[in-house]
């Protein structure tokens, strides 16, 4: 008897996918209109879902009702034919039911599946049109949790909690309707004792939801101690500063706490189990007690209590469930709130309506003019992806200021300063990573608001101090510029980046996994495949910032030789580190607090004898060789 009361929705588990701090939280404006509008493609299988509910929950009272006409009809009155009719009848409808259940997790699964997999496929592609400014400013594992956590606990609001309300409603009128009419008596007395019932489920499913609130949040913090203490660099951290034992103590605490809360979640929700199941067999002995009295004195029939019996632990389920509805149902609705929130956060870089595709041969890059300042938090990040109550609305300083220059076909122009001069700002600008304050920026003699952005970045190819790897194979890195790439090209790439002799005496060759952010590989090794990666996009445009920073001697010698073949014939904007790159270059910019301060050929800053040539002088060694320093990093 128990199974069929404590199934919708109860028992200690189903505590545990609630908050009740949410039952108290309001909706934002139209997000009921949207979720509907969200769902409208399956609109018909929700529909067909809902029909299979409300006949599951028909049936609910159908068993009962039988067994009182085999009792009453057919045992008591010796109608072998009509026991065995019935008989029959029952196990037809336990078999229908059987196949309904089959039928209706066929349609749950499908809308919610489906929910799922629109709600990912969006929010992905989505948060993949984002500015850089975004992922600077935005914790990880917020933005992974909407597209996980708060993504299936939207779908549920279509599957568990939408027919739980359902089914739970339907079952409760039927059930109490039934119970009325075999015995008003007897319903008041089962309905006398559900305040007993409802306390326990109140009272402790209220301290089991703050407790695995608490849990979730411990794991939580786990996980993102995990995540950083597992990384490369953060397991590098650990070693180098000989810190294991410390991280061990601190992630014991942590453990001992969630366990502790495990032992007591654990407990508590035995003790809720136990709380109802105890106010069950009261509530059955009242009746049996009662009708059993009734029974006796011929007021009410045996086949009547059966039934009245059956329909009772059919009764109690419905109600508790139904007593937290607002909490299951405020749960999905605002865990679809919660997506649609990253969904109306605008990216800043956009295509604009009119923008067209550049010109194949567009090779040239113009600065008229630019300022820029970064954008605040407000425009671009939520307070809810930085775990911060309000964003930061102050307005940042002033980056650049009236930066202009021109790089013509072909043409190579280096920018050096010291570091937060604003040079790494002016190479993002071009692929218009970040949209400038003032001015404006032209590739191919357009300005870049003005085309569309996969032609944009088709354009122009990067190669950064620090170049990502995916942990995946050499080969897959490289496709990922060019995928319909041949393993011909691969090898040509390969070799002119001056790294296939290595890629071909790994034993996997070109399928040996570079490992997280390609930390297989030696800095100078990642710098080459990047540069291969590039080479096989075959860019018009080349920029380059400090592509040969933080490496040694000999790893910089062959990225610098592998540069060589990357840049030629291309447009190019480095920011320099080797001085015979600077020394070659038809221009550069000294930069510093923003702004231009020096421009001309080596020959031509040397003789100015301004701060270029200070800095020449100071990377210089008294013979006139190339130090292996810095220039102007």
């Amino acid at each position: 008897m128990s199974s069929p009361m404590m199934r919708p929705g109860m028992g200690a588990m189903g505590w545990r996918r609630q908050d009740a701090s949410v039952a108290g939280q309001k909706l934002a404006k139209g997000t009921l209109p949207r979720i509907a509008r969200f769902a409208k493609p399956y609109r018909w299988h929700i529909a067909a879902f809902l029909l299979l509910v409300i006949v599951s929950a028909v049936l609910v009272i159908a068993s009962p009702l039988l067994f009182k006409k085999i009792v009453d009809d057919g045992i008591s009155k010796g109608n072998a034919p009509l026991v065995t009719a019935l008989a029959l009848v029952v196990a037809v409808l336990a078999v229908f039911e059987a196949l309904l259940g089959l039928i209706q997790r066929w349609f749950s699964a499908r809308i919610g599946e489906g929910l799922i997999f629109d709600l990912r496929t969006r929010v992905f592609s989505h948060v993949q049109r984002m500015p850089i400014a975004f992922f600077t400013r935005t914790q990880t594992g917020a933005l992974v949790s909407r597209l996980n956590n708060d993504v299936i606990g939207a779908q549920q609001a279509f599957t568990s909690t939408l027919s739980g309300v359902v089914s739970n409603v339907i079952s409760l009128i039927l059930v109490v309707g039934a119970m009325l009419a075999l015995s008003w008596q007897l319903t008041v007395v089962a309905i006398l004792m559900l305040p007993i019932f409802l306390i326990p489920a109140r009272v402790l499913g209220r301290r089991l939801a703050a407790m695995t609130r608490e849990q979730m949040n411990l794991n939580a913090e786990m996980s993102t101690a995990m995540t950083e203490r597992f990384s490369v660099g953060g397991a590098l951290l650990v070693t180098l500063f000989g810190k294991p034992h410390l991280e061990t103590e601190d992630f014991g605490e942590r453990a001992g706490r969630v366990r502790d809360l495990g032992i007591r979640i654990a407990m508590l929700g035995r003790v809720f189990f136990t709380a109802l199941t105890l106010v069950a067999a009261l509530a059955t002995a009242l009746v049996y007690g009662v009708g059993g009295n009734l029974a006796v004195r011929q007021t009410l029939t045996v086949g009547t209590l059966l039934a009245l019996v059956a329909l009772l632990g059919r009764l109690y389920g419905p109600l508790t469930a139904l007593s937290n509805i607002r909490v299951d149902v405020m749960t999905a609705l605002i865990s679809f709130e919660r997506v649609f929130e990253v969904l109306d956060l605008e990216p800043m870089i956009k295509d604009a309506p009119d923008a067209v595709d550049l010109p194949d041969d567009a090779a040239s890059v113009e600065f008229e003019h630019v300022a820029f300042a970064y954008p605040t938090a407000e425009q671009v990040s939520l307070a809810s992806l930085e775990a911060v109550a309000v964003l930061d609305k102050r307005v940042s300083a002033q980056v650049l200021e009236d930066i202009s220059f021109a790089i013509r076909p072909g043409q190579m122009v280096a920018l050096v300063g010291p570091s937060g001069a604003g040079k790494t700002t002016i190479t993002n600008l071009v692929a218009r990573l970040y949209d400038v304050s003032g001015g404006a920026v032209r590739v191919g003699g357009k300005d870049v608001r003005e085309v569309t952005l996969h032609s944009l970045h088709d354009t122009i190819g990067y190669v950064t101090q620090d170049a990502h790897m995916f942990h995946d194979t050499i080969r897959a890195n490289l496709l990922y510029a060019k995928p319909d790439a041949t393993e011909d090209e691969m090898v040509a790439a390969l070799t002119a980046a001056q790294i296939w002799d290595l890629v071909s005496s790994l034993p996997d060759g070109l399928d040996t996994v570079v490992g997280d952010r390609g930390h297989r590989l030696s800095g100078g090794e990642r710098q080459r495949l990047a540069i291969a990666r590039l080479l096989l996009k075959a860019p018009k445009i080349v920029v380059l910032d400090e592509a040969t920073a933080h490496l040694d001697s000999e790893s910089e010698v062959a990225v610098q030789r592998a540069l060589d073949t990357a840049l030629e014939g291309r447009t190019s904007l480095v920011i320099a580190h080797r001085l015979s790159t600077v020394r070659e270059a038809d221009l550069i910019l000294v930069v510093d607090h923003g702004n231009i301060v020096e421009r001309g050929t080596h020959e031509q800053l040397l003789a100015a004898g301004g701060e270029y040539a200070d800095l020449y002088h100071t990377q210089f060694a008294e013979t006139g060789a190339v130090s292996g320093t810095a220039a102007g990093v």
